[in-house]
């Protein structure tokens, strides 16, 4: 029978993968935590809809890049392409979007059609973070602030913190008739087929268009930064300000617009010069009017996505935890006591592997040195018969046989004796 395969795009993660992603994970757990933030889990699967009024009808994402199909009884389902409409409608249906500032982080699996290259797959991985309920500007600097702590609890320090401001809804369709007048005589020798359409239709993603003929042809466009309202260019000022003050460099690029359509005032993206043209590891912005978009109240809300991917190219390897024991038993008819021990020392904390099947002395010795454990625990014949164990310490060297009643407290000296060295 032929062998089933997996979907072009779709990754499996093994070790050292996995162990990577689980450190992403821990790593913000530990830091969000410190700031406040709850974790969150929602959906991957929602209603159509919600990215469509979400995201924006016009941007690729909902144009061209969603995952989309009719359920069993017609109705139009969506696997998320990205977190934060789906934390918003989870706010909203339980309420929580009306407690004032709530502050939530999620993670998990993203789903977008797009041709797979390196740090991009049509399954992806997000972790999100979201505040929604201040529309204060300090909230934006302690968001950014908070994301370059994590990224620094990663171990990653050579990145390019990209900041600009996209005004409001006061502000902005103002700049837009501007730029559409920038835009209305070029044609498709300057601009690409796509942005030949977004001139029209969402012209502030031309500004982010990566076509080399896109970007030579717009440079001159008009700065939304030279047409902000006098209260999104204080926002922003307090912003960059108060960035200023905590000592974290950034560059202002006033053609960051990100790609969807609910980011307003400060927008920002984190990039890496090593991980190829997939040079964004994470981003976000201020999105005040997404909640009533998605029939919530009017809610201000600020936050970011990190891509898990992108980060793991950048992460050195993580190392497992060496477990702290190896259990070799040497006489057949010891395998079922074996199996006991190392479940009383796995009640008592410790980590390791017991056989389950006869083997000879040397291939135990063998996956003992393999496994990387601490102690090689030995149960012989003897051993077996007086109720002791031979204890061999595989990084300091040396053999001591100890009774099973003193074996629990003896590898715990002993492993405080390693962390003191």
């Amino acid at each position: 029978m032929e062998k089933i395969q997996k979907i072009k795009g779709f990754a499996d993660l093994f070790p050292p993968d996995s162990t990577v992603f689980a450190f992403i994970e821990k790593t913000a757990r530990a830091v969000f935590s410190r700031y406040g933030y709850k974790e969150l889990r929602v959906p991957v699967l929602e209603r159509t809809e919600l990215f469509a009024r979400g995201i924006g009808e016009e941007t690729d994402v909902v144009q061209k890049e969603m995952y989309t199909f009719p359920d069993r009884k017609g109705r139009s389902l969506t696997l998320r392409p990205e977190a934060t409409a789906g934390v918003m409608r989870a706010l909203v249906e339980d309420g929580r979007a009306n407690e004032g500032l709530v502050k939530y982080f999620a993670y998990g699996p993203m789903f977008r059609y797009e041709r797979p290259q390196k740090g991009r797959m049509r399954q992806f991985h997000q972790i999100d973070v979201e505040a929604v309920g201040s529309p204060e500007p300090l909230l934006d600097a302690e968001v950014l602030l908070m994301l370059d702590q994590y990224l620094r609890a990663l171990g990653l320090a050579d990145l390019t913190v990209e900041l600009n401001s996209l005004g409001c809804r006061q502000c902005r369709p103002a700049y837009l008739d501007v730029l559409r007048e920038f835009l209305k005589g070029m044609h498709k020798e300057q601009l690409c087929e796509d942005c030949m359409r977004r001139k029209l239709t969402n012209p502030l993603r031309v500004l982010d268009c990566k076509v080399p003929q896109c970007k030579e042809f717009t440079a001159d466009a008009p700065k939304i930064t030279d047409h902000l309202c006098p209260e999104c260019a204080a926002h922003f000022a307090t912003v960059t300000g108060m960035l200023d003050a905590a000592g974290l460099r950034y560059t202002l690029n006033p053609r960051l617009v990100r790609g969807l359509d609910y980011y307003v005032r400060t927008t920002f993206e984190i990039v890496s010069g090593d991980i190829g043209s997939q040079s964004s590891v994470a981003g976000g912005g201020r999105y005040d009017g997404l909640v009533s978009a998605i029939g919530g109240p009017d809610v201000p809300g600020v936050g970011f996505a990190c891509g898990m991917e992108r980060l793991a190219l950048l992460i050195d390897k993580v190392n497992e935890p060496a477990p702290d024991f190896y259990l070799a038993v040497l006489d057949a008819s010891g395998l079922d006591r074996g199996l006991l021990l190392a479940q009383d020392l796995r009640r008592a904390g410790f980590s390791g592997e017991a056989p389950y099947a006869a083997r000879s002395v040397k291939s135990q010795m063998r996956a003992a040195d393999k496994s990387g454990a601490r102690f090689c625990l030995v149960l012989g014949t003897d051993e077996l018969a007086a109720g002791t164990v031979v204890v061999k310490n595989m990084t300091a060297g040396g053999q001591e046989t100890i009774n099973r009643d003193m074996l629990v407290a003896h590898l715990r000296a002993r492993l405080e004796e390693a962390k003191d060295e």
